[in-house]
Order: structure tokens, then C-alpha cells, then sequence
């Protein structure tokens, strides 16, 4: 019996799912309201959990092709004294491998070849949906992937849960030279993070109060340590990606829904999908923790391996989504809770407390 599945969404925690639906031998199609898959290149950490997670898909050989690992980064102050070293060494004892970077296109190039190995799987650009009951009527699961402002978690869940703004935004770039340090330095409602992210080539991001404009980024940071400055000097600003730091509030209090609509619009003897979300969908989260597309592949990896364990009926697709949601909500929620406190410690102008909480962090 064939399972048919539409996924809402081309980005990393869509296709992800995509991948794992197939190899359980459903029909999956994938939806992308954009008429063109985002190509930017800022970096992914990708921790030693989504590494083994993308294993058990079938792309983690072509991950670790274009990823770099990251080791020994501290965080600064903004004269340049370390304050703490990021706890790179000890995930990678406890795990057995390192954490890995990636640029986006990379990853998404990896997700896109795993998917293309089935040779059936359409992805359809420029479809904006607009109607979930009719999509999923027709399906035995809808997955919304569609990121913080779904319209698959709209429709099933009401719009209680939406985007909120966290009061900074954040620019990121990627420099043509290799950095000579890697890490984050935190100043006064601000900070900068520099990553490697291939050969000869310096990932970074900085947040700043929402007002800071363009032309106003590379003074925010002109007195900062070498080599903060000659990063944005680097780098030119017409490839600077800047975005509104914001996350999903308040949480979400399932990630899967059953049938939602009324019986009077339910068509005669037709089963309309239950829908199930991953990603920014359900838990979208300031980047601070850098587990954004980490949290999404976890989704991806559980959600299907659930639904690969489930007998073909309609009752065994709905404890798939019970298991999915008992091991995924609360440790994604859990996350996206500890990135926006970090984000507000981080970014805080009461620097002398908060720094010297951070020089009490193990070494």
C-alpha cells in the first residue's frame, strides 16, 4: 500500500524530511512557494546528533565533502581578551567527531543529490498554498516546513503561535581570507562571531540594535579587535544578508495535528491528513545556540524513522506522529528557550556582570 505525502517547504528541514520519507517508501512531492531554492551562503554548525542524523539519510558523505570542522574559538571582549572557550573539545570528546560547518548552498546541494537519487520525487517551484484542507485531503500527510511564518501551522493551529521580534538583527557575510581567530566577541548590545567555513574563506555574523543600518555596521565595530574590522572591510556590503532576529512565540503545544476542520466540510468518505510540522515551522529560534538547521534534520530524522516503523493504516500513521512529537517537542522547545536566553545575555548592556559570569565557564 503506497503512502503519499506533500511536504510544504524546500528548505533544509523539507528536504530532510522529503529524503527520509522516500527512503520508507512513500510517494512524497515537495512544495516551495519561492520560485527559485535560496542560495545564500552564510554557515551551518551541524552537531555530531544532525551528523548522524543526515548519516541515517544517506547524505552524510556529502556533508563532511565541503565541511570544515570547528575547534578551539573563544569568546572575546571587544579589545580581544578571551574571556571563555567555546565548548568545541568537549562535544567532540563526548561525541567521537568534531562539530562540522557548512555553507548553506553546500548542505542544500547535498539534500537536493539525495533526493535526485530516486529520480521521483518533483519539486515544485512557485506553489504558494493557500488551501491546506484541499491539499490534504488528498494526501495520508501533509509535513509543513514552511518555516516561521507557515501557513500549514496557521491552519491547523490557529495563529496564536507567530513570528516575534526580539528588539536586534542580524548581518552575516563571508569574507575572502581565512580569519586568524574563530569565535564570538561580545560587547555592549552587540557582538560578532567569526567561523571557518572552506579554505581560505571566513564566515561571520553580527548583531546590533534594530536601527543599525548598512552604512552604520562597520562603525559599530571599528574599534573592535583585529580582525573584526578588516572582516566587513573585506567583505562587500551589497552581499551582506541582513535579517530581524526573531522566534516562534509562545510554544507550540503539539507539532502534529489531526483532521481540523468541521464535519460538514469534510467531503463524504474522504480521509483528510493529518499534518505534522518540522523546522522553523514548529519551533523557529533566535540563532544564538546555532542549532536552527540542527533542530530541523533532528525533526526530519525522527519524524520518518517514526513513520517507517508504523503499519500502513491510518491508525498506525497517528502513533507515528504521537512518537514524533513525545521525542522531538519539548527537546527542540528546550533549544529554542536556550538560544533566546542566550540571546538576551549575549546582547545585554550590563557587560561587567555578564562578563564575568563567562570567565567562571570550565576552560
Amino acid at each position: 500500500m503506497t503512502r503519499t505525502a506533500t511536504v510544504v517547504g524546500a528548505g533544509i528541514g523539507g528536504l530532510a524530511t522529503a529524503i527520509g520519507l522516500r527512503r520508507a517508501g512513500w510517494t512524497v512531492t515537495v512544495l516551495e512557494r519561492r520560485t527559485e531554492l535560496e542560495r545564500y551562503g552564510a554557515a551551518f554548525g551541524i552537531h555530531p546528533t544532525a551528523q548522524a542524523a543526515l548519516d541515517r539519510l544517506g547524505v552524510g558523505d556529502a556533508l563532511r565533502d565541503h565541511a570544515v570542522p570547528y575547534r578551539d574559538a573563544h569568546i572575546r571582549t571587544p579589545d580581544g581578551r578571551p574571556m571563555a572557550r567555546l565548548p568545541l573539545e568537549r562535544i567532540e570528546s563526548k561525541a567521537g567527531r568534531p562539530e562540522l560547518l557548512i555553507s548553506r548552498p553546500y548542505l542544500l546541494d547535498a539534500l537536493l543529490a539525495g533526493l535526485d537519487a530516486f529520480g521521483d520525487v518533483p519539486i515544485k517551484l512557485g506553489e504558494r498554498v493557500t488551501d491546506v484542507d484541499a491539499l490534504a485531503a488528498g494526501q495520508d500527510l501533509v509535513i509543513g516546513a514552511d518555516g516561521i511564518r507557515s501557513a500549514v501551522r496557521t491552519a491547523r493551529f490557529g495563529d496564536r503561535s507567530g513570528p516575534r521580534r526580539v528588539g536586534t538583527v542580524a548581518w552575516i557575510g563571508i569574507a575572502d581570507f581565512e580569519s586568524p581567530v574563530h569565535g564570538e566577541t561580545w560587547g555592549s548590545g552587540r557582538f560578532f562571531g567569526l567561523t571557518p567555513v572552506e579554505p581560505g574563506r571566513t564566515n561571520w555574523y553580527a548583531t546590533v540594535p534594530e536601527a543599525t543600518t548598512a552604512e552604520e555596521l562597520r562603525a559599530s565595530f571599528a574599534g573592535w579587535h583585529d580582525p573584526i574590522p578588516r572582516i566587513l572591510d573585506a567583505t562587500d556590503p551589497a552581499t551582506w544578508i541582513r535579517y530581524e532576529m526573531r522566534h516562534l512565540y509562545p510554544a507550540l503545544p503539539s507539532f502534529v495535528s489531526a483532521d481540523a476542520r468541521p464535519a460538514s466540510r469534510v467531503p463524504t468518505g474522504a480521509r483528510p491528513a493529518p499534518v505534522a510540522l518540522v523546522g522553523d515551522a514548529a519551533h523557529a529560534m533566535t540563532p544564538n545556540l546555532g542549532q536552527g538547521a540542527c533542530t530541523a534534520i533532528l525533526d526530519a530524522d525522527a519524524l520518518t524513522r517514526a513513520l517507517a516503523a508504523a503499519p500502513p493504516v491510518p491508525a498506525g500513521i497517528a502513533g507515528a506522529l504521537r512518537a514524533y512529537d513525545a521525542e522531538r517537542r519539548r527537546s527542540a522547545q528546550r533549544t529554542a528557550l536556550g538560544s533566546r536566553t542566550l540571546h538576551r545575555f549575549m546582547s545585554t548592556e550590563r557587560t561587567r556582570l555578564r562578563d564575568a559570569a563567562v570567565r567562571l565557564l570550565p576552560g
